[in-house]
């Protein structure tokens, strides 16, 4: 018995120094586990600070942009006019029948960059004339579904679900080959659902994400998924694709959004507010 003694004296202390060992090791792991994730927020808040800035840098540009074919190409455009119907000058309806196609031109690209009826009028009418500014003719049936009323939302949000909705029309009109589009908004307090869905040829979303980046003529192929996925990512929402080949697409984007208080006046229109 005596010569077990000092192995039971030993098992107790053996005991504890193997518990405070898998309990250090375990605080460790759980340290080093917490210290990842810290990190990967902090570089996820990074990415999200960075996308967000060159979202304004590419709004501000759209901006100066507008400014300048309005303010110069378009005054060029009205100037050469006046100096076709000049007195003494020969009649050329054709080229003044050019002028005013390069006006009409320069207007619609203005538009397209800096929205005024989003500014003027919300997000909802914004919409509205999105959808009916598809040729009716030529392209396929677009409806616009507004579930309740939606109110103004501050400038940076209206802003950013415009582009939002214009992305997915586009992307739809140019790859759906689908006779029907329709695009559905619907809002809660500090949410709003946009979904877009289509009858359209469909797409295989994990053999798109295969794709090589450069795409025909060096434009990159999926870029308006892209696109979709930095906006939706800026304000902090959702985004949900269901798609095959012969099917059709639907998508839907669920934004975190800041609505103006009733009665507020129509706001200055930047990103940056």
């Amino acid at each position: 018995m005596t010569d077990f003694l000092p192995l039971l004296l030993l098992t107790p202390t053996l005991l504890l120094l193997v518990l405070g060992l898998v309990w250090f090791v375990v605080r460790y792991q759980r340290i080093q586990l917490r210290q990842q994730q810290e990190l990967a927020q902090l570089q996820e808040a990074a990415q999200q600070q960075a996308l967000a800035a060159a979202l304004v840098a590419q709004e501000d540009e759209r901006q100066r942009i507008a400014a300048e074919l309005h303010d110069g190409v378009g005054t060029i455009l009205a100037l050469a006019k006046l100096h076709l119907f000049a007195p003494g000058s020969p009649p050329a309806p054709e080229a003044s029948a050019l002028i005013d196609q390069a006006v009409a031109e320069v207007r619609r690209i203005s538009r397209n960059l800096q929205p005024a009826t989003l500014q003027q009028l919300g997000l909802a009418q914004a919409m509205r004339a999105l959808v009916q500014a598809v040729p009716t003719e030529s392209g396929p049936e677009v409806r616009l579904e507004q579930e309740g009323p939606l109110g103004r939302l501050i400038p940076p949000h209206e802003l950013m679900v415009y582009r939002i909705a214009q992305e997915l029309l586009t992307n739809g009109l140019l790859h759906a080959d689908a006779p029907h589009i329709v695009l559905r908004v619907g809002a809660v307090p500090g949410l709003l659902t946009l979904t877009y869905s289509d009858d359209g040829q469909g797409f295989d979303l994990a053999a798109l994400e295969e794709l090589p980046p450069p795409g025909p003529h060096g434009q990159p192929v999926g870029m308006g998924l892209i696109n979709l996925r930095s906006r939706v990512a800026v304000l902090g929402g959702q985004l949900h694709y269901h798609s095959e080949p012969g099917v059709g697409t639907r998508v839907e984007a669920i934004l975190p959004v800041t609505l103006l208080p009733a009665g507020t006046p129509a706001p200055s229109f930047t990103l940056n507010s």
